[in-house]
């Protein structure tokens, strides 16, 4: 599988123009034989908090059908970020859109309580897995990335989790080392889609790439738009599902114990 990594410089809170942009890079992406066209977390707004302005009602979802449409014109699958309205507080959603209408909708499991995201958001309580061109897929958002043990769980079906982000420069040394992290202690492969430039004062130098299972950054090509910022580009790389071969050949996963780190949690509780 064909994967391309939109690590778009956003336009805050401007839904239309950042549609437009990843269009354009989408559209030179499928020229290459893209599958599957990743963007980043809260992909048309930014890491914005103003929900009343970035929220989308449960039954319309304005992104999603605008994205459906996308991904049937140029006959790749899209994974986009969005804010799904569920009352009192919102949720940040990821979803991964085929060509044929099928949908993977994540909600992020853990609001980053730093930037007062839990005060405008609740945690989602799933991890769905699409399966798509050969791959078992699945997703974390961002902040999602420092808690391992949903990756443990989701592991257990995913060949390859995509890790849409909006990481700020300043810990971007934490992103690419969790990102390898991730990758090697549940042998799959890990794609992290982040921002880049500078949005709102905040700095994102993207460093975005695909791990594979033994957590080794695989090779690019690069899409570079004419007056984009320098972080700004559209990585494209190829896949090959050699997951299972992978864990056969380096056995790790059969050496867990989940029946122990059970009753050790529940020790700990009972201190």
């Amino acid at each position: 599988m064909k994967i391309a990594l939109g690590q778009m410089q956003i336009y805050w809170e401007n839904k239309r123009a950042n549609l437009e942009k990843a269009e354009i890079y989408l559209k030179l992406s499928a020229e290459r034989g893209t599958e599957l066209f990743l963007l980043p977390e809260m992909s048309l707004t930014g890491f914005s908090m103003h929900t009343a302005k970035t929220k989308e009602s449960k039954s319309k979802k304005e992104t999603i059908a605008q994205i459906q449409r996308l991904a049937e014109k140029y006959h790749t699958a899209i994974g986009v970020g969005w804010v799904k309205d569920v009352g009192a507080l919102c949720e940040n959603h990821y979803s991964i859109v085929t060509p044929e209408g099928r949908i993977l909708d994540y909600a992020k499991l853990h609001p980053f309580r730093f930037a007062k995201e839990t005060e405008y958001f609740r945690g989602g309580d799933s991890l769905p897995v699409l399966e798509y061109k050969g791959f078992q897929i699945g997703v974390q958002i961002c902040y999602d990335l420092r808690f391992p043990e949903p990756f443990q769980i989701l592991s257990k079906r995913a060949d390859l989790i995509v890790v849409p982000a909006n990481w700020p420069a300043v810990r971007s040394e934490h992103w690419k080392c969790l990102l390898k992290a991730r990758a090697i202690e549940n042998m799959v492969y890990v794609a992290g889609v982040n921002c880049a430039g500078e949005m709102e004062g905040v700095f994102y130098s993207g460093d975005s790439g695909i791990y594979a299972p033994d957590g080794t950054a695989l090779k690019t090509e690069l899409i570079r738009l004419p007056g984009a910022c320098r972080e700004e580009q559209t990585q494209i790389c190829e896949l090959e599902n050699d997951v299972s071969k992978r864990r056969e050949r380096f056995p790790v996963k059969e050496d867990r114990r989940e029946d122990l780190y059970r009753k050790l949690q529940k020790e700990t509780q009972e201190l």
